[in-house]
């Protein structure tokens, strides 16, 4: 999907777009990978990952795949903070 196409992606483009993301986000989560950077620096930590890295950066706009890797590392660290806060006040 480019980025200079004006109109916005269609309701079917937008699901294949979660659904890449998702898979892609599976298979790291697999290999307790929380951030996507870390496979464009060292592809061989997540060598079963990268044909669904490229399907994933090919079927979303490359601002979704920015969105979306920013927004899954803000997540993780929201999670393991809640936990970590649990487990300190005896919950």
């Amino acid at each position: 999907m480019t980025e200079s196409s004006s109109k916005p992606p269609t309701r079917q483009e937008r699901k294949q777009c979660w659904f890449l993301r998702d898979q892609y986000f599976g298979c790291l989560d697999k290999l307790n990978i929380t951030d996507p950077t870390i496979v464009e620096k060292n592809p061989e930590k997540a060598t079963e990952c990268l044909e669904l890295k490229k399907g994933y950066e090919e079927g979303c706009m490359a601002s979704w795949v920015e969105y979306f890797n920013k927004r899954r590392v803000l997540d993780l660290r929201q999670k393991q903070y809640l936990e970590f806060s649990q487990q300190q006040s005896g919950k």
